[in-house]
């Protein structure tokens, strides 16, 4: 009389048939791996946030709102007047403007690289980076009510906003952030004097030119 070889499945309480996982040390040690894999995967996910996060508070925010400072002039005041003017596609083609201008620095630091020149490589990087994401804040700004008006941006803006939201918060809960604002907070009280001292130079400069541009 022939019998069947056991079976690899076991029957679930509700009467489907499952997979059945032998408790061995070789299961443990993999679920304990599995899951410490997790855990590290969500702590990288969650400090990479939080630089972006602080990255837009530190950088995107401060940044345009410097740029802004020079609409005090009036050419760049007339410039951002006739930009906030501009139908939606025309305003998208300003919004990315930036990334095309400065990609020729970003080849002239790669070029510096592989001429052995890394310290003027990283400062024109740099520079470039603050330059261009100056700009593209700024512009976002002056530009937002058009490229809404675009309807493939407006719901792609839709979808990432939310989502971007929801990621916000989440890391607002994580220690990487808190330590982040900690540090945040220790910075910005070492550099306050400087600040204050770039605040007072660029104000008198602004004054020069404004003062040059009425007598001309």
């Amino acid at each position: 009389m022939r019998t069947d070889p056991p079976s690899s499945n076991q029957d679930a309480p509700d009467g489907r048939r499952g997979p059945r996982f032998a408790d061995t040390p070789v299961t443990r040690f993999t679920v304990q791996a599995l899951r410490a894999l997790a855990s590290g995967a969500k702590l990288v996910l969650q400090v990479l946030l939080a630089l972006v996060i602080v990255f837009e508070e530190w950088g995107w925010r401060p940044l345009a709102a410097a740029l802004g400072q020079l609409a005090r002039l009036k050419p760049i005041a007339w410039l951002e007047a006739r930009i906030q003017e501009l139908p939606p596609y025309g305003a998208l083609l300003v919004f990315g403007a930036p990334s095309v201008l400065i990609l020729p620095l970003k080849l002239v630091a790669v070029f510096l690289i592989a001429s052995g020149r890394e310290f003027e490589a990283t400062l024109l990087f740099i520079g470039a980076k603050v330059v261009g994401t100056a700009l593209v804040a700024r512009l976002f700004q002056l530009t937002e009510r058009q490229l809404l008006g675009i309807p493939w941006f407006a719901k792609a803006y839709g979808v990432f906003m939310p989502w971007k939201n929801a990621m916000t918060d989440w890391v607002h809960d994580s220690w990487p952030w808190r330590a982040a604002r900690v540090l945040k907070e220790r910075v910005r009280r070492a550099l306050r004097p400087l600040a204050q001292a770039i605040r007072a130079g660029a104000a008198e400069f602004l004054l020069r030119v404004r003062g040059w541009l009425g007598r001309t």
